[in-house]
């Protein structure tokens, strides 16, 4: 299979979990104004989900680019993580529904898993690509991913006594995450590499 053929799966898989997801939201169930106050919460939800699936789906297109080999076990490490990112959609509308510790533990794991399945695609990209490659030049010791997984994990503990700090965590990963990641750029300005 072709990296492009797999980059095009993935933004299709992406597109129909972002699909799912908005079709989640509820309407208010009055025309008055005042009635949006009883679905911010739900909105505010889909929108932290929606900016994780956006900040996987760009990291991904820019991993892939960096890479020229895909090998068997890149196309089973990408089934991991796209399995993992089908499951927002899910977790999303439960914490809408109820914001309490069961529900934002719960979304926490699926982001944890999200991001450990983005680690081991990362690890087979760079196995299947050589130590020399773009990829592994361009992740260097990738340290976002790293404390992104250890912040998962903490709030995941943290969720259990204040599922409120552990969403603050959450935005806290996916503000880390929007600063742009000029990683791959600097690899691919650089003909050589």
């Amino acid at each position: 299979m072709t990296r492009g053929r797999m980059e095009a799966f993935s933004d299709a898989v992406i597109a129909i979990v972002m699909t799912i997801m908005v079709l989640e939201l509820r309407a208010p169930i009055s025309a008055q104004l005042e009635a949006l106050g009883a679905v911010w919460p739900g909105f505010l939800c889909y929108a932290l989900s929606f900016t994780f699936l956006g900040i996987y789906w760009n990291n991904h297109h820019h991993m892939l680019h960096s890479a020229h080999h895909i090998s068997g076990r890149v196309l089973w490490a990408n089934m991991h993580l796209l399995f993992w990112l089908s499951m927002i959609p899910f977790v999303t509308a439960w914490m809408a529904e109820h914001f309490a510790r069961g529900p934002v533990l719960t979304y926490g794991g699926v982001l944890l898993l999200c991001a450990i399945a983005y680690y081991i695609l990362a690890r087979t990209l760079v196995a299947a690509n050589g130590k020399d490659s773009a990829i592994s030049k361009s992740l260097g010791a990738d340290f976002k991913g790293k404390i992104s997984i250890l912040i998962y994990a903490a709030s995941m503990g943290i969720a259990w006594l204040m599922p409120s700090l552990a969403c603050a965590l959450y935005v806290l990963v996916a503000l880390m995450w929007l600063v742009p990641d000029r990683r791959f750029e600097h690899v691919h300005a650089d003909p050589t590499a």
